[in-house]
């Protein structure tokens, strides 16, 4: 293939798509049923969705394990799918329908209509995410992608249900839950945001009943008495005065001398003909406010409980959109929430009840998704019983049966497990998995996996009407049967299809420590109760995408930088539009604006899907939010260039070599993969000392690869590859094979050839997983160099550490690397000096080690090549050096004479220079060493290298003293 047809340079919107496209059509992606089983579930984007840089960190560190194991030989299977999203789906399709101006609507449309229109929506819409997906280049198995509301998942949550329900594991009851009165549903913990909001705290006066008083002292910060009076009523604050029309009790601590004779007794609740007792309880803090408290058992989550261990009764104020109800005095009745506030504390005012307003910072909870005040809630709800599931739960994470990454993670599942509470699991919405009850008009409630076993089971006759429940289950519900619902579960000729024995446990979930709850912890306990087995080994949990400044991305602070937009690249205006549209604030929308303009003046260029890829493995640091700079996405597409411009080289350099490569003689782990279908070598073939180090350095990053994906360290197996790919093999490598390729050696030249392109195609392979597109689309055109067999770089054999096992090049590469800083220090006293490239210049060596004789010898037309050297002289050490710019490498010393070459002051100059800096390195040295605590607690073996470093560094100042002094 002629090396040309690689463009020069690297465009990777000519080549992406076409290869996804190639390995999607193929198979490549899809389970092949050999090899030891290694699987990971997609966590199921909501199908509302699409691609945002949380998805795209966690989506391209997955798709790096699956790559990697999949060409480890693994049977790789990455389940997609996503998720039905129930709230958010009706979000979308109702605000569809509102822009659509037909005047249709959820409620007008009724459940079935509506229902009829989401199914439309996502068949046009609804799998969004997943062609974005693509285009970062997922390499899951599309053919097996699952829906949460397909059929088959479906069964599993009605089986499931139906068996807990049966278990006396779910029940239905009256509890407090969040609730959002403008989706007139419950909500989960993780769609309420509490936000900080400025509010006011009411102090409000409740008069004793029956004449009961008490005797109120109160005292200065020196404890001196300053007030001393009888009272007749209690003064409690509460920053939700609306609520007080539904106290059932006024609270204080029992232990709190001031109001121990009240406990028992009673107060008369303002505005209201209601008596309430006063209780005592550990709940109180005596230190704040007045230590009284009111309790709403119906209106707050800590009453509540309060309400529970004292039997008081629970009084609904609300209605389902936070209107006051008929359980409220008349004169409030039908007032909104914030509505009934004001008059209430008009009231209070009027009859001298109010004692104090004053502002008050509180944490207000709101919805996520309409951004309204969620209300604390008494309503009917299905719960599912979790104590004894969660007590199993825990217990399968500290056997270690489940294991997280990093492992202080566990102290925050611990936490929740060991706090847990019952679960809702119902919703009052249309969207979703209908909950598998139905009643009859007495309200009696019947449970079954359709409505014909429900009567079945209680025996009921066809005559007796029965409605099934309206309401639906809530999303994580379904979404904690993934693991095996996914797996044909409970159907068992689907299981077989599907590999329910084969992928179960899963090998590794990735996901974010926001929902190790809501979601981890909960596929733990069902996958072990239903199944007997755990769903997954291993929890890697990564942190949070945040913006290069830390701060978390949003549109409200127009900081969202969309994945495909660094993909693909966006004009300014598009990305300006794009981020003030739906903004209802003009201030907001034009600080955004002016924002925006002024860090992307230019637009957002396109860095392709491999630079981004590259970029999040690299930031991917255990235990941190993740800072993303699209500076270091820039970085990475340089990265590619990089590859690209010396696969171009190489390519061009190995032109004389057959199609098939049968003259080049085959190195390690390379026979398997040759079109002769001839065996590996034992040992590697190789004749320049550059050979033999590229060679160990290429045995020394694989084997660091291995340990860095047992270890999750996508952080350090980026910047291993990098350092190696770019330095080593790119700059180095290429630059020390060109005297091979331009001398008279036959052999070497050869060979040389040769190493080029098996190192060149083993670093594609080591790459591919996290740049799975350059990479194969520079094999494409390397593998046939050696005449290796296959269709894609993705089934090809990861390189293994293993097939290095016997070479010893360790000679080889303590020469090389002096050969390196033999050429950096001439390169540098050339650059300085400002030595035109292609003049020639002479060297002189004086000193040195008992190897330098022999390595120069060794090395000596490489480096007349490398540094267009017209001669190369050894001084004794009684020889006078003429003035000459002064390297020192080890014990060696290189001078370059400047007769005729540079102005003596601007040397002299450079000298004073270079004195100075190695002072300062010096000085380093000393510092670390003068510390006592350093010498005494580091490693032996790192304080020796410091002093090593000491010496060397030593040397070198003496040598460029000597030097400066003749000058």
């Amino acid at each position: 293939m002629d090396p040309m047809t690689l463009a020069s340079s690297y465009d990777p919107k000519s080549f992406e798509a076409r290869l996804y496209a190639e390995w999607e059509s193929a198979g490549h992606f899809k389970p092949r049923g050999e090899g030891e089983p290694y699987s990971i579930l997609l966590p199921p984007p909501n199908v509302t969705g699409t691609l945002h840089m949380g998805h795209a960190f966690q989506h391209t560190l997955q798709d790096a394990l699956i790559r990697y194991h999949r060409m480890r030989g693994y049977d790789t299977l990455w389940q997609m799918g996503t998720d039905h999203a129930g709230i958010a789906t009706e979000m979308v399709v109702s605000r569809n329908l509102a822009i659509e101006g037909k005047g249709e609507s959820r409620d007008s449309l009724g459940r079935e209509g509506f229902i009829g229109k989401v199914w439309e929506w996502k068949a046009q819409s609804g799998d969004t995410i997943e062609r974005q997906m693509r285009r970062l280049g997922t390499s899951g198995d599309w053919s097996r992608s699952t829906f949460t509301m397909d059929e088959q998942p479906s069964r599993a949550v009605i089986e499931s249900f139906v068996r807990w329900h049966e278990e006396g594991l779910i029940y239905r009851g009256q509890r407090l839950v969040n609730w959002d009165p403008v989706l007139k549903t419950a909500i989960s913990d993780l769609e309420v945001e509490n936000v900080e909001e400025d509010g006011f705290l009411w102090s409000i006066r409740y008069p004793l009943a029956d004449g009961a008083s008490y005797e109120h002292v109160e005292h200065d910060a020196d404890g001196n008495e300053i007030l001393r009076e009888t009272r007749d009523y209690l003064i409690v604050a509460t920053t939700r005065p609306e609520t007080m029309l539904g106290d059932t009790a006024a609270m204080v601590h029992p232990e709190d001398p001031r109001y121990a004779s009240l406990i028992g007794k009673a107060v008369q609740l303002p505005l209201t003909d209601r008596r309430i007792p006063v209780i005592a309880d550990d709940y109180v803090d005596r230190a704040f406010g007045t230590g009284v408290v009111k309790v709403t058992p119906a209106h707050d989550f800590n009453d509540y409980q309060v309400g529970v261990r004292h039997d008081l009764p629970l009084i609904n104020l609300f209605t389902p959109v936070a209107a006051v109800n008929d359980n409220a005095p008349e004169k409030y009745r039908g007032l909104d929430r914030y509505e009934a506030r004001k008059v209430v504390l008009a009231d209070l005012e009027d009859l001298g009840l109010l004692v104090e307003t004053r502002p008050h910072k509180l944490q207000v909870p709101r919805g996520d998704r309409t951004g309204q005040v969620i209300e604390p809630y008494l309503t009917d709800q299905w719960f599912v019983k979790m104590d004894a599931l969660a007590q199993r739960g825990l217990e399968l994470v500290e056997k270690g049966e489940v294991k997280f990454v990093p492992a202080n993670w566990i102290n925050t599942y611990r936490h929740w497990m060991e706090n847990i509470q019952d679960w809702c699991i119902s919703r009052q919405l249309w969207w979703g998995h209908r909950i598998p009850a139905w009643f009859d008009d007495q309200g009696n409630c019947y449970v079954g996996r359709d409505e014909a076993e429900a009567r079945a089971k209680a025996g009921l006759s066809a005559d007796v009407a029965l409605h099934q429940d309206s309401d639906v289950l809530e999303t994580w519900f379904s979404s904690q049967l993934w693991p095996f619902s996914t797996l044909g579960w409970p159907d068992a000729q689907a299981m077989q299809e599907r590999g329910f024995d084969r992928y179960l446990p899963s090998s590794v979930l990735v996901t974010g420590f926001d929902i190790i709850f809501f979601w981890v912890a909960r596929m733990i306990m069902a996958t072990d109760h239903f199944t007997g087995r755990v769903p997954f080994k291993d929890v890697y949990v990564t942190g949070l995408i945040r913006d290069a400044q830390g701060q978390k991305m949003s549109k409200s602070k127009g900081n969202v930088l969309d994945p495909l937009d660094i993909i693909d690249g966006i004009a300014l205006e598009d990305l300006v539009a794009k981020r003030v549209v739906g903004l209802m604030q003009p201030k907001i929308a034009e600080r955004i604006e002016k924002a925006t303009r002024k860090e992307f003046p230019d637009g957002i260029a396109a860095h392709g899907a491999d630079a981004l890829r590259f970029t999040i493995a690299a930031l991917a640091t255990h235990g941190r939010d993740i800072k993303f700079d699209l500076g270091r996405a820039e970085g990475y597409k340089n990265f590619c260039n990089k590859l690209w411009n010396a696969s171009r080289f190489v390519l061009m350099n190995t032109a004389a070599e057959t199609a098939d490569g049968s003259s080049l003689p085959p190195q390690a782990g390379e026979g398997a993969r040759r079109a002769d279908g001839g065996k590996p070598a034992n040992q590697l073939s190789a004749v320049t000392d550059a050979e033999k180090w590229i060679l160990a350095r290429l045995a020394q990053v694989t084997a660091e690869a291995e340990g860095h994906y047992a270890n999750y360290r996508f952080d350090l197996l980026a910047q291993s590859l990098y350092e190696f790919a770019w330095n080593e093999f790119c700059d180095w490598f290429v630059e020390l094979s060109k005297p091979a390729l331009n001398g008279d050696d036959a052999v070497a030249a050869a060979s040389t050839r040769h190493t080029l392109l098996h190192v060149l195609e083993s670093l594609l392979r080591l790459l591919h997983p996290l740049i799975p597109f350059v990479t194969e689309e520079l094999w494409q055109q390397v593998a046939p160099r050696l005449g290796i067999a296959g269709d894609t770089i993705s089934l090809q054999p990861y390189p293994n550490a293993a097939d290095f096992a016997g070479q010893d090049f360790a000679a080889a590469e303590a020469d090389v690397e002096w050969l390196k800083q033999m050429v950096s220090a001439l390169r540098r006293v050339r650059s300085e000096l400002n030595v035109a490239p292609s003049r020639q210049v002479s060297l002189l060596l004086q000193g040195g080690s008992d190897k330098d004789p022999a390595r120069m010898d060794r090395f000596r037309a490489s480096l007349a090549f490398l540094l267009k050297l017209e001669a190369i002289t050894w001084l004794s050490a009684n020889d006078s050096a003429p003035a000459s710019a002064t390297a020192v490498v080890g014990d060696l010393t290189l001078l370059v004479p400047l007769e005729g070459l540079v102005d003596l002051d601007a040397e002299r100059t450079r000298l004073d220079k270079e004195i100075k800096r190695v002072e300062g390195e010096i000085g380093k040295c000393n510092g670390k060493l003068g510390n006592a605590t350093f010498v005494d607690n580091a490693p032996a073996a790192v304080v020796e290298q410091e002093r090593q470093r000491l010496a060397d560094w030593t040397n070198q100042l003496g040598a460029l003293r000597e030097q400066r002094g003749k000058l």
